[in-house]
């Protein structure tokens, strides 16, 4: 059994962890929120406090940290006996995080992969270039380490384990639907960390097809799809963390990640985009100051927690996987639908928050309760998925499944 959570990051996906680890602190016990800037970690404890999340009676302590600083991370584990890091830092972070894991012997999970801040988008497989580096490191040491448990990846990497486990005797294919069909009410935005989001789209779009990789451009590849909820969505062939290790832990000849954007949405991005302000290559203005065009673009527009009071609509995000069961051909979806007003009004976060938050407490209560600590590194879909999917059916992300017998929810035994 492990006990204390520290939380590193102060975003949307943040205040969602922090909420929903106080209605479970009953199992994960002390919890500590930490972050370069402090007074963001005041103002979620503060917003805990004032929905009276915390199941039993206590408060989460607050910290400044650059969680750059290995020597600093591990003395604020130490210090608040946490036994359990969940890290929702900035992807620049995650090794540094897991380096101050593996001295201190804390669990380590994440919902991002790591990025290098002077590469984008480099040879897959992306988890090849640095978590797994780690991965002997960790089962020396015996250290449970979760790469990638919010949804996608994450849950997304569930549903494909629970598709081999129970519906499927060989998978030809998975296609990662992820949808947002709300509305924010401002003219242009992200739904997280512009800087991190807009790298994802600027560089090649991987996928995995015919059991090796290949390589098309963002917005080169589109599908439409009738989805539940949501109804006739486009959506793009876009590169995403689980592919890379979907690819290699599963045997399926084709994995492919498709995002929804508006036409808006891409007649802005291909502007900035072709100005070159989307570059992370420094330039110099003609007053002689250096500046990284992506970060000025972050910095002009709306902070992606500021978008959680006027969000309204759903999500729908699910895996769509083809395959041979006892002899014949079977299509099923597994997926979610998340509402951006039942999230703010729960924990003060918009839905791709929450979706991205929730199923990272799910996995620091299974970690706790010793399910998933499994003493090695490894990624969401080489765990039993059933007691994943359970507790997200009970925490507010229920699973449902469409097929041959219609469309309905899953319950797990």
């Amino acid at each position: 059994m492990k006990k204390n959570v520290l939380i590193i990051g102060a975003g949307g996906v943040a205040q969602v962890v922090a909420h929903k680890c106080a209605q479970n602190n009953d199992i994960l016990g002390q919890l500590a929120l930490a972050s370069r800037t402090l007074e963001k970690c005041k103002d979620i404890a503060k917003s805990v406090e004032e929905k009276g999340s915390m199941k039993l009676a206590g408060a989460i302590q607050c910290y400044a940290l650059d969680a750059l600083d290995v020597a600093a991370t591990v003395a604020l584990i130490h210090e608040t006996q946490s036994q359990i890091v969940i890290n929702l830092g900035s992807a620049f972070v995650n090794m540094a995080v897991l380096s101050a894991c593996l001295e201190t012997g804390a669990a380590y999970l994440d919902t991002a992969i790591h990025e290098d801040p002077s590469k984008i988008c480099e040879t897959p497989p992306w988890y090849g270039n640095y978590e797994w580096k780690r991965k002997a490191a960790c089962a020396e040491k015996k250290l449970t380490a979760i790469l990638g448990v919010g949804f996608d990846p994450g849950v997304v990497n569930a549903y494909a384990a629970l598709a081999k486990q129970d519906y499927f005797d060989a998978i030809d294919s998975i296609d990662i639907i992820d949808i947002n069909a709300g509305s924010h009410g401002h003219y242009f935005a992200t739904n997280f960390d512009p800087e991190i989001n807009f790298r994802e789209f600027t560089g090649q779009v991987w996928s995995w097809q015919n059991h090796q990789w290949t390589s098309n451009k963002m917005f080169e590849v589109k599908r439409t799809d009738n989805l539940p909820s949501v109804g006739e969505q486009t959506s793009y062939m876009t590169g995403h963390d689980e592919i890379h290790s979907l690819s290699k832990n599963l045997d399926v000849p084709n994995i492919r990640f498709w995002m929804g954007f508006g036409e808006h949405y891409i007649n802005v991005f291909t502007v900035l985009n072709n100005l070159g302000l989307l570059s992370e290559q420094p330039v110099t203005t003609a007053e002689g100051l250096d500046v990284v065009p992506l970060k000025v673009v972050k910095a002009v527009l709306p902070n992606p927690t500021s978008l959680a009071p006027n969000y309204t609509g759903k999500t729908c995000i699910g895996n769509l996987v083809k395959g041979i069961k006892d002899g014949k051909e079977r299509e099923v979806f597994i997926y979610n639908i998340a509402d951006h007003k039942d999230a703010y009004n729960e924990v003060g976060s918009q839905g791709i928050s929450y979706t991205a938050g929730v199923p990272a407490v799910a996995a620091a209560i299974l970690v706790a309760q010793g399910t998933w600590d499994v003493e090695k590194m490894v990624n969401v879909e080489e765990l039993p998925p059933s007691p994943f999917l359970s507790l997200l059916n009970q925490m507010g992300l229920p699973t449902s499944i469409r097929d041959e017998e219609g469309d309905r929810p899953l319950s797990f035994s």
